[in-house]
C-alpha cells in the first residue's frame, strides 16, 4: 500500500545558477562574463588559476563547472577526474571547453566524467542555453534530495512518536509479551496494543492502516488508543465481533482522508482458556505449541472503514497451555525474492515453523525474512506481537 507525499515548497531552497569558470586564459574568463552580463539569473565567476579550482567550487558550490582542457601545470582531464571525486562536487554538471574538435579527446573526457563538451568559444546562444539545461537539471535533483531529507525528518519523527505509544512488553506472570517494530522508509501505518477487560479476559490486537506518511501513522495510534483505553462507546470489548463493527464505525474512511485499515483482535480467557477473536482482511494469527504445525487463526472480513455494512464473525479456539500466539502485519512476508517472485503466507508460516521449531524467535524471523529477500530494509512496516501464555 503507498501514498504519495508532498512537501511544502517553502521546505526547498530557491538555487540560482551558479556558473564557475576555470580557464588560464584571463580573456577568456572576460568573453564569457561579457556574454552573461545581462543574465540576471545566472551568477559568474572565473578561476583562472587551476590549482585553486577545487577550492573554489568547494567555496562557491556552482551548478555548472566551465572547465578548459589544455592548461599549465595540470592536465584538464586530471582535474575532471579531481572533480569527480570530491563529493561536494562529484555530481555538479561539468563542460569541457576545447579549442580541438576531436573525437577521441571528447571520448576520454566523457569517460572521465564530463557532461557535456564544447568548441571553444561557443556561440553565445548556445553557451547559455546548455548552462541553464544543465543547471536547472542539478538544481531539481538539489530539490528533490532536500524534499527527500524533509520528509524523512518528518516521518523519523512519527516514527519516533508511533513508537513512544506502543505498549511496554510484560515480563512476567502467566501471559508474557514482547514485540518487534521495523518502521519502513516512509513509515506504514502499523500499531498493537494488549490489555487487560477485567481479571478474566485479556484482549490483544495489532492493526494496520492502508498507505504511508504521517497520515497513517496518527491514524493508527488513534485507533490503537481507542481500542486500549477502551473508549469505543456502548462495545463489550470481549466480543470481537462488537468491537470490529464499532471501530467500522467510528473509523468510515470518507471521515479519515480515504484511510482504511485491517485489524486482528482477539481475547483469552484465563479459566476456559478460549480465545476469541475476529479480524478485518488481517493476516491471520500464528499458534505455536509444543512440538506441533503451527495453527493459522484466520476470521477474514472486509477492512475496517471501507464499507459501512459490514458484518464480522467472531471465531473461538482453545489455546493449549505452554502456547505462543504471534500477530504479524503483512510487510513481513509481503516481500519479493530476488528472482522477481512475490513470497506467499503460506511460504511464511513454514519459515514460522522451522524458526520456532529450533527454539528461534522473533529476532530470528526478521533475519530470516531479511535473507530471503537479500536486503536489510523492508518495504512496508514490519511489526511482529509476541504472547506467550503459560
Amino acid at each position: 500500500m503507498t501514498e504519495e507525499h508532498d512537501v511544502s515548497a517553502a521546505l526547498l531552497i530557491k538555487h540560482r545558477i551558479v556558473v564557475l569558470l576555470i580557464d588560464d586564459q584571463k580573456i577568456i574568463g572576460e568573453a564569457i562574463r561579457r556574454m552573461l552580463k545581462d543574465e540576471t539569473d545566472i551568477d559568474f565567476h572565473f578561476c583562472n588559476d587551476p590549482s585553486l579550482a577545487l577550492g573554489e567550487a568547494q567555496r562557491l558550490q556552482p551548478t555548472l563547472i566551465l572547465q578548459d582542457l589544455v592548461m599549465p601545470d595540470i592536465n584538464g582531464l586530471d582535474l575532471v577526474l579531481l572533480f569527480r571525486g570530491n563529493p561536494v562536487t562529484r555530481n555538479v554538471p561539468l563542460i569541457v571547453l576545447s579549442s580541438k574538435e576531436e573525437p577521441a579527446v571528447k571520448a576520454e573526457a566523457f569517460a572521465r566524467g564530463a557532461n557535456d563538451y564544447l568548441v571553444k568559444l561557443p556561440d553565445r546562444i548556445e553557451l547559455i542555453a546548455r548552462m541553464r539545461y544543465h543547471s536547472n537539471a542539478y538544481i531539481a535533483q538539489l530539490q528533490r534530495d532536500e524534499a527527500y531529507n524533509a520528509l524523512a525528518a518528518e516521518l523519523g519523527e512519527a516514527a519516533t512518536y508511533v513508537r513512544s505509544q506502543l505498549p511496554l512488553p510484560i515480563a512476567s506472570g502467566s501471559i508474557r509479551t514482547a514485540w518487534e517494530f521495523v518502521p519502513s522508509t516512509m513509515l506504514g501505518g502499523d500499531s498493537f496494543g494488549y490489555f487487560s477487560i477485567d481479571p478474566e479476559h485479556f484482549a490483544f490486537f495489532l492493526l494496520d492502516v492502508c498507505g504511508h506518511g504521517v497520515g497513517p501513522a496518527l491514524l493508527s495510534v488513534s485507533a490503537m488508543a481507542a481500542l486500549n483505553g477502551q473508549t469505543l462507546a456502548d462495545v463489550d470489548y470481549k466480543s470481537p465481533s462488537e468491537v470490529l463493527t464499532a471501530l467500522n464505525a467510528a473509523y468510515a474512511m470518507e471521515k479519515h482522508n480515504q484511510l482504511y485499515f485491517t485489524i486482528w483482535y482477539g481475547v483469552f480467557n484465563r479459566n476456559s482458556r478460549i480465545v476469541s477473536y475476529a479480524s478485518a482482511g488481517h493476516p491471520p494469527a500464528i499458534v505455536v505449541s509444543g512440538g506441533n504445525a503451527p495453527l493459522e487463526l484466520r476470521q477474514q472480513s472486509m477492512p475496517i472503514g471501507l464499507m459501512d455494512d459490514t458484518e464480522f464473525d467472531t471465531a473461538e479456539f482453545e489455546l493449549p497451555a505452554n502456547s505462543i500466539v504471534y500477530l504479524f502485519s503483512d510487510g513481513i512476508y509481503e516481500v519479493t525474492l530476488p528472482e522477481g517472485r512475490e513470497f506467499r503466507f503460506p511460504e511464511f508460516t513454514e519459515k514460522v515453523a522451522s524458526i520456532t521449531a529450533a527454539n528461534g524467535g522473533m529476532q530470528e524471523m526478521l533475519q530470516e525474512m531479511r535473507s530471503v529477500q537479500n536486503r536489510q530494509d523492508f518495504d512496508d512496516d514490519v511489526s511482529i506481537l509476541e504472547l506467550k501464555f503459560e
